[in-house]
């Protein structure tokens, strides 16, 4: 007799395909940023959709686009998430990185030509 394999997660996961930049900690050039998107997010951590993946155990610094008007009706508004995490499993499909409990959340405004920027 088959018997299915469940899941038993700590921490609710949300399939949300946010836009991300993921760059290797300590790393400091432009060129090294990773334009990812994640598969699904929990507040623990996400998995990312790449065939570039990291290595296990890398740290790494990830930005995250939260958009708002999602969440709620809003529209227009986002959310810039920056957390640092480790590379936690690689599959073909992507990888998995854990995030830290450190995290800062920035609101971020549009000015009218497709670009995002920061406001303090």
């Amino acid at each position: 007799m088959k018997t299915e394999k469940s899941e038993h997660r700590r921490l609710e996961r949300f399939g949300l395909d946010l836009p991300s930049q993921v760059q290797v900690a300590e790393q400091k050039e432009d060129d090294a940023v990773m334009a990812l998107e994640t598969r699904n997010v929990c507040a623990g951590g996400a998995f990312f959709s790449t065939e570039q993946v990291l290595s296990e155990g890398t740290e790494v610094a990830i930005d995250l686009v939260l958009p708002l008007d999602e969440l709620k009706k809003l529209e227009g508004r986002k959310t810039l998430i920056k957390v640092s995490g480790v590379v936690v499993r690689t599959e073909n499909e992507g990888m998995a990185i854990q995030f830290n409990k450190r995290f800062k959340l920035l609101p971020m405004a549009g000015d009218g030509d497709g670009k995002e920027t920061e406001t303090p």
